[in-house]
């Protein structure tokens, strides 16, 4: 059977009736794609429609299938076979369409007893599950989508454009008061999320600028009376120097400030000091208040260094003073909040800068502890 010729004879038949494919498809019933389809030869039409398309144009069911006109019609008996063969298609099809209309309005039924369900068990106490809710209504707008099309409503609902605008406008009016929590809260997170993204991590490695990132600095001209981002949210650092002088031979430094919605702080100073300097220093630190810090953000007991001081806070983070006993001291600090640093620190501060054990990230035994994960 070649499907390219029967589809030109049948492009041919409609000219002959001089109608467009519009028109013909509203006389079947079909789509004018279901009529380029034909003409195409891509697929040819069921066979329930083979004697109405035969009738319409006149013509005998085997010429339509052949692409060409015989010199004979078809007889009676012929004819009659093939209107019974169409008929038990549209038969079989009917009991199959019936079997899709009863589960599809059944769908239907359940989904809104679901929604209902959702909205009348909750309370002020015990609010609905929004996300459910939300897809419990979306999927009640497809069952519905599928249940329109099977019942053959669909198709005259799309030719109403105005009717169609009409459902439109009430879908979306509908989730929009129906779940506008919903829709607030995903319009904040896609805004932290945009922010959290666009934030800057600045870095500083300018030693003649340091006490412009000390929080101790603020009381004092020129920082006196400024607001200012390195406040490094209430932490004491009169661990660090009060300031730099011209007899500290200083390695390294670094300050490194990120803010995606809480403000990060990282830092670290290594200096170098002569011998009495460097007893001075040690002295100093070691008449500081240190506080506990094992066990905070999965720090244990110092081995790496000898931990001259220390300032540390179950949510805020580190303020220390580390020594390799000749000479050099680490100052180092990681300020934050909410358990966890955004911040990528290994890449900011050299890891044996860090307090051991020192894990502050969402992955850590510390974090899902005092979230209450574990």
């Amino acid at each position: 059977m070649d499907q390219q010729k029967a589809g030109r004879f049948l492009k041919e038949l409609r000219h002959e009736k001089e109608m467009t494919q519009e028109q013909l498809a509203q006389f079947f019933n079909v789509s004018s794609r279901t009529i380029s389809r034909w003409e195409n030869g891509t697929n040819l039409p069921d066979i329930s429609l083979l004697v109405e398309i035969a009738d319409f144009y006149d013509v005998d069911v085997r010429e339509i299938i052949e692409g060409e006109r015989k010199s004979e019609m078809m007889d009676k008996e012929v004819r009659d076979v093939a209107t019974k063969m169409a008929d038990y298609a549209n038969e079989e099809k009917g009991k199959l369409l019936r079997s899709i209309q009863i589960i599809s309005f059944a769908g239907v039924l359940v989904l809104l007893l679901s929604i209902v369900l959702q909205t009348a068990a909750s309370d002020e106490q015990y609010p609905p599950n929004y996300e459910a809710l939300f897809t419990s209504f979306i999927a009640l707008i497809i069952m519905g989508v599928i249940t329109l099309y099977v019942t053959g409503l669909l198709e005259k609902i799309v030719k109403h454009k105005k009717l169609v605008l009409f459902m439109k406008i009430a879908t979306v009016a509908g989730m929009i008061i129906g779940f506008w929590r919903v829709i607030v809260l995903y319009v904040i997170i896609g805004i932290l999320c945009v922010g959290f993204h666009l934030a800057p991590i600045e870095e500083y490695d300018d030693i003649t600028h340091y006490n412009e990132y000390m929080s101790f600095s603020r009381n004092e001209a020129p920082f006196k009376d400024e607001e200012n981002k390195w406040t490094k949210l209430g932490m004491d650092e009169h661990i660090w120097p009060y300031k730099i002088t011209d007899d500290m031979n200083v390695a390294d430094f670094k300050m490194v400030y990120y803010n995606p919605w809480d403000a990060q702080y990282l830092g670290y100073l290594v200096v170098d000091y002569s011998a009495d300097d460097y007893a001075e220093e040690v002295k100093r630190l070691r008449e500081y208040e240190s506080t506990e810090y094992v066990g905070y953000y999965c720090v244990k007991e110092e081995k790496t260094y000898d931990l001259l001081a220390v300032n540390a806070d179950s949510y805020h983070g580190f303020v220390y003073a580390l020594t390799d006993g000749n000479g050099r001291i680490i100052y180092g600090e990681q300020l934050f909040c909410n358990y966890f640093m955004d911040l990528k620190y290994e890449k900011y501060i050299p890891t044996e800068y860090l307090l051991d054990g020192f894990d502050a990230t969402t992955k850590s035994d510390y974090y899902k502890k005092m979230l209450g994960d574990e």
